[in-house]
């Protein structure tokens, strides 16, 4: 087939696939119907567990339009596939937003008469998500919504705010569907279906079967029961899961909403689609779509979607108007999220003016809504990529392929001594464990037990195990590393261009009528909330630094006037100067509105991460202009007001303050035109109304650090865990923050890359410059410097150092020098002025260089970041928010080692139940193995006491074993394909089948053995001689050979050799509490061990299984911890001490840096960008050049 016919999905979104399309073949399907007849059903299954295998064998190839059925593969390393029948649907047109459309309820009346000339439209559906055939592009595409038309923001305004008709709105639905998240609970029958038809309860069936026809019945029974159990939990567990998402999500998803038609109507929130028009009630509302505001303002709390509980003030979206094209960007749900309204959000009250409601026009809708997405994740999770899983799966294939070895033999065996060859699948199921996977998430489940008793929610339990692995956190600053609110050190105003002296505070009458003191009044996005002050912690402690009073206008007061003004703040009587005395001709409402000082807030400019500044539009009482005020970082502040406002020695006074870590905010101002009046502000651009201010000054806050961070920091240090912190704040404030809580040590090197776009016809470049020089006469502090195990280092001097740079320099560096940033990222430790998307590119860059990466937020603008994250952890209040895959409810970082310990305890816990799973299997192999030569195998009893007493009971109580007390500076291996792990599992194995070839053959040359019959019953000979001969008659026939010396005494051994080899592999310090500590386990081994002591031969054994354990014990105490620390060391040598290449390759780039001369990069240098000739690449492959500055 050609390759154009494979088509692209969602492209370059996450969720990327590979599309092809079939066309169902009548022959292959009776093909394959007689495939499934004649192999009892087990074809189907196959088919069923591969859907590829399904499509390829019942379909043939066809092109994409033409398709019955769509085979689609993700593009990601996991290259999943997915099957989705095409389907056909008649509709008067083929694009939902199209304007000339017939009455669609004819369609549906007279859909016989209608089909003749109805458009066919195709699509499929895979995920809650519908994708439909685009003729224009020649591909299936998903429609999300209003954005699909790319629609400018003034286009919102004049051609959406209006609403939509009946018939248009009939239409749109069919298009985009119901306006609901429906999580559909699926019955008790269909999740038992999918359930049973697991690959691990069909091989339990098989086994089953198996040893039914084998006569183990009581054996059988017991799988039965056990897997009846473990279905039934299993049951239970996803049917609640599937509940109480439903219930999540169906608690506010159907209400009852006002939309503009013709008028204004009443209607269920189902109906709505992109492009109707909602009215947002007075009194707030849970929002049942995306929708972005085109009038009024409105509070909201976001908390289910960000975990941020502070609400939030969403302005309505400016319209620049059809004369200014430049400031006529395309609406977009990222870049103007502080005018959307989002699904699942809770409004809590609005703002608006008499005569005009708040409207909001519905931009998305069901699955496309920020909610539906969080939903979608859920339902349909992202594998977990590890290696641990990964390894899991080769281990299992080993044992399978030992399985296949054992079933060659018994069956060669069977065909020479005539016996029934059924017995040779025994080998099959005792070969491959089948209580694997429920062993496997007992250390899980007990490490998310432990979390939640310590206040961490987890959403992806089977991260914890990957945290286990994590050597690299980031944090953020401000409510994370420092305390959420601030202090106000003092004020700086600035006059004429000239920086005044520092002042404590503005609480002054002298002050109280000054601009400087009104941007601070005003300049906020704080509003009441049930009497009660409410916002930013900012925002509240600068006004509440100004003493004045904040006053909201009611609903009864907005109904007298045309033109209310929504916030008006004023100072309290006591701040303002001595009233003039009134003279007897002035009017006493004159005089009391010339006495008053009061500001109203006109118009909100929100606070942008991206633009990391806010302004508002305010005018005073009885003042016909208005004015803008503005507040922001300082140097974007700086850059927006005239230069000669701008003190000349800005760039010193805030450099010093910085530098001793304050958080500093610049304030502005300008005196808008008279001709701008209160209509025209509310639709002025933002970029036109924030140029020309005149600078006022800085407000100097305190962020102090939290009591915690400095000594966590230093235990995260201590255990060679990297600390990055990414933060939105000034670049030499979070220099200082980051020396004051020892992230950088005082006598280490900060190197600050300026990065530069390019700019006339000039390369990118980033110059150098080095932060002022440590001092040196400081104490000790924990090194962190790249393990470089098996690395012969040079005799260059190890200098430390630390790279910083801002959001903007990032940015050049990401897109100009792609080869140089894993290297800046190798010792990043700083940066500043990050964007949230920023933050997640960060996250990636970190993991490119095989970092396992943890992130630490508050939620709000870290939410990519914290998904990216292996290990996202989000400092929230709630008990589990949709922001990250943890939730700490405890407000500081003490949680991180928390966390990193319980998944290092997991994750070895995880290592323990493998291995000893795969001796379990491996040990009862050796003991059938060597029974089959003698036609022998284990009892139904024997395997049945084996199996309960002692492996499923030895299996959950080892996995109790709580995280050691505190982060050590070893990791725990990622693989069980490693060398340490796979010495000790061979070692153990080479010793149970020493072990018990000897008891086999040992037995066998005892005095008193003889080969066993049903006449003689050795080993019962006693107990005959005692009852006579009348039992000896009735007693049963022992068909399978089970009554015999060697099957007793390797049941005897390998029963020790379960519980020693549980022992050796139940790993304590320095991951897990010591296993003496676990009480179940401890008396269960006790147990175990006195049921197992039993007569003559019994206390040969017993003695036996002491020399076997003390060998095992022996073994693995010299030589397992030896072999972590020296056996990498060894095999090196024994390769004729070749250099090791480090696997990881942050690793491996620290060993080049280690010898290159010219790295870390001199403070008198510049690298530039270089732009290669065709056919000519760069010397070395590099993108730069280094050039010594003039």
């Amino acid at each position: 087939m050609e390759k154009e016919e494979l088509k692209i999905v969602n492209k370059d979104e996450e969720d990327e696939m590979e599309l092809q399309g079939y066309r169902v073949c009548r022959w292959r399907v009776a093909v394959v119907s007689l495939g499934v007849l004649c192999t009892g059903g087990f074809l189907l299954l196959l088919l069923y567990w591969m859907p590829e295998w399904c499509v390829k064998a019942t379909c043939t190839r066809t092109t994409v339009r033409e398709a019955e059925v769509v085979l689609l593969q993700s593009t990601d390393d996991f290259k999943r596939w997915f099957l989705a029948k095409v389907r056909v649907m008649l509709a008067p047109g083929r694009n939902p937003f199209d304007t000339q459309i017939k009455k669609v309820s004819a369609l549906v009346i007279f859909a016989n008469i209608l089909i003749s000339f109805s458009l066919q439209i195709r699509y499929f559906t895979l995920h809650s998500t519908k994708y439909y055939w685009n003729d224009e592009v020649h591909n299936f595409e998903v429609l999300t919504g209003l954005e699909d038309r790319e629609v400018t923001c003034s286009t919102v305004h004049s051609e959406h705010s209006t609403g939509l008709t009946s018939n248009q709105q009939e239409y749109r639905r069919l298009f985009f569907g119901v306006n609901e998240i429906a999580v559909k609970v699926p019955s008790v029958f269909k999740l038992l279906i999918k359930e049973v038809l697991n690959p691990f309860y069909i091989f339990q069936l098989f086994s089953v079967i198996l040893w039914s026809a084998d006569e183990y019945y009581y054996y059988a029974a017991a799988i039965v029961f056990m897997s009846v159990i473990s279905i039934a939990t299993s049951l239970y567990t996803i049917k609640k899961q599937y509940v109480t998402l439903h219930d999540m999500v169906s608690a506010h998803s159907i209400v009852r909403v006002s939309v503009c038609r013709a008028n204004i109507e009443e209607a269920l929130s189902t109906d709505l689609v992109p492009g109707d028009v909602m009215v947002i009630p007075s009194n707030g509302t849970i929002m049942p779509c995306d929708a972005v505001l085109i009038s009024g303002t409105c509070i909201v709390n976001e908390s289910m979607l960000t975990g941020e509980s502070v609400p939030v003030t969403k302005t309505n979206l400016p319209n620049p108007g059809e004369g200014d094209k430049e400031g006529d960007a395309a609406y977009s749900m990222e870049e103007h999220k502080r005018h959307t309204l989002f699904c699942g959000t809770h409004v809590i009250q609005t703002r608006f003016y008499s005569g005009e409601l708040v409207k909001a026009v519905v931009v998305r809708t069901g699955f496309s809504t920020a909610k539906g997405q969080l939903v979608r994740s859920i339902l349909y999770p992202k594998p977990t990529d590890f290696k641990l899983y990964r390894d899991a799966y080769l281990f299992l294939l080993c044992l399978v392929a030992i399985a296949g070895i054992g079933f060659v033999y018994s069956i060669v065996l069977s065909i020479m001594n005539n016996t029934i060859i059924i017995e040779s699948l025994d080998i099959i199921t005792i070969t491959v464990p089948p209580a694997l996977p429920a062993a496997m998430t007992a250390g899980i489940v007990y490490a998310q037990r432990r979390l939640k008793r310590i206040g961490i929610f987890c959403i992806s339990p089977q991260r914890i195990n990957i945290c286990g692995q994590l050597n690299l956190v980031c944090f953020d600053k401000t409510g994370t590393l420092t305390e959420d609110g601030l202090d106000l050190w003092g004020v700086q105003r600035v006059e004429k261009g000239t920086f005044h002296m520092s002042e404590e505070n503005a609480y002054k009458d002298t002050l109280v009528k000054s601009q400087f003191v009104a941007c601070m009044a005003t300049c906020h996005s704080l509003t009441n909330i049930d009497g009660k002050l409410s916002g930013d912690p900012l925002d509240l402690k600068m006004f509440e630094a100004t003493g004045w009073i904040l006053e909201e206008a009611t609903e009864e007061e907005t109904s007298l006037h045309n033109r209310i003004m929504p916030t008006v703040v004023r100072p309290p009587k006591q701040l303002m100067p001595p009233e003039p005395v009134m003279s007897p001709e002035q009017d006493m409402e004159l005089y009391d509105l010339s006495s008053a000082y009061e500001i109203g807030i006109v118009r909100q400019f929100p606070f942008s991460s991206a633009l990391q500044r806010m302004c508002v539009v305010a005018r005073l009482l009885g003042e016909k202009r208005m004015d803008a005020y503005l507040k922001g970082a300082p140097e974007v502040v700086a850059s927006l007001c005239k230069k000669d406002t701008v003190p000349e020695d800005f760039a010193e006074v805030l450099e010093d303050y910085t530098k001793q870590g304050f958080r500093v905010i610049a304030l502005a101002h300008r005196r808008l035109e008279s001709k701008l009046t209160w209509h025209k502000v509310q639709n002025v651009n933002r970029d036109q109304m924030e140029a020309n201010m005149e600078f006022l000054g800085l407000i100097i806050m305190q962020n102090k650090l939290k009591a915690e961070t400095s000594g966590v920091l230093q235990d995260l240090r201590r255990a060679h865990i990297r600390t990055v912190m990414v933060t939105g704040d000034n670049m030499l404030t979070a220099i200082s923050v980051a020396r004051d809580c020892g992230m950088i040590p005082p006598q280490d090197q900060v190197i600050i890359a300026d990065a530069l776009p390019p700019k006339d016809g000039q390369a990118a470049k980033i110059t150098w410059r080095y932060a002022d020089n440590p001092s040196k006469h400081v104490g000790k502090a924990p090194r962190l410097e790249i393990n470089l195990e098996d690395v012969h280092h040079t005799h260059k001097p190890q200098e430390q150092y630390h790279f910083a740079m801002s959001g903007k320099s990032f940015a050049v560096i990401t897109e100009h020098f792609q080869d140089l940033l894993q290297k800046l990222v190798l010792h990043g430790t700083v940066f500043a002025r990050m964007a949230p998307d920023q933050k997640t590119e960060l996250i990636e860059a970190l993991q490119s260089v095989d970092y396992f990466v943890g992130m630490c937020g508050d939620g709000a603008n870290d939410c990519g970041a914290l998904k990216r994250a292996h290990g996202g952890i989000s400092l929230s209040e709630l008990e589990a928010s949709v922001a990250s895959p943890f939730t700490s409810r405890t407000p500081n970082i003490s949680c991180v080692p928390s966390l990193i310990r319980e998944g290092r305890a997991a994750l070895i816990t995880s290592f323990c139940v493998f291995k000893f799973m795969a001796l379990y299997s491996i040990i009862q192999y050796i003991s059938v193995t060597l029974l089959y030569s003698i036609l022998s195998n284990l009892g139904d009893f024997q395997f049945l006491f084996i199996d309960i007493a002692i492996i499923l009971l030895v299996v959950f109580t080892m996995s109790l074993n709580p995280a050691w007390k505190e982060l050590v500076s070893r990791r725990p291996p990622s693989g069980l394909i490693s060398g340490p792990l796979l010495f000790s599992v061979l070692t153990q194995i080479l010793i149970c089948l020493g072990f018990q070839t000897i008891a086999f053959l040992w037995v066998r040359h005892q005095a008193w053995y003889h080969i066993w019959t049903p006449q003689s019953d050795a080993c019962n000979s006693s107990l005959r001689a005692n009852l006579g001969p009348e039992h000896n008659s009735s007693e049963e026939r022992d068909d399978h050979n089970i009554k015999n010396y060697e099957n007793t005494s390797l049941f005897y051994v390998s029963s020790f050799q379960y519980l020693i080899v549980a022992i050796v592999f139940s790993k304590g310090k320095p991951f897990r509490q010591p296993s003496y500590k676990n009480c179940e386990d401890h008396y269960l081994h006790q147990f175990n061990a006195a049921v197992s002591v039993l007569v003559e031969w019994g206390i040969f054994i017993v003695f036996f299984a002491v020399s076997f354990a003390l060998f095992s014990l022996l073994l693995s105490c010299c030589f397992q911890g030896g072999i972590d620390l020296w056996g990498a060391k060894c095999l090196s040598w024994l390769c004729c001490r070749r250099r090791k290449v480090p696997k990881a390759r942050y690793m491996h780039l620290a060993q080049e840096l280690s010898v290159d001369p010219d790295w870390p990069p001199k403070p008198t240098t510049t690298t530039e960008a270089k732009h290669p000739l065709p056919g000519n690449p760069t010397e070395n492959g590099s993108s730069y050049q280094i050039m010594a500055d003039s």
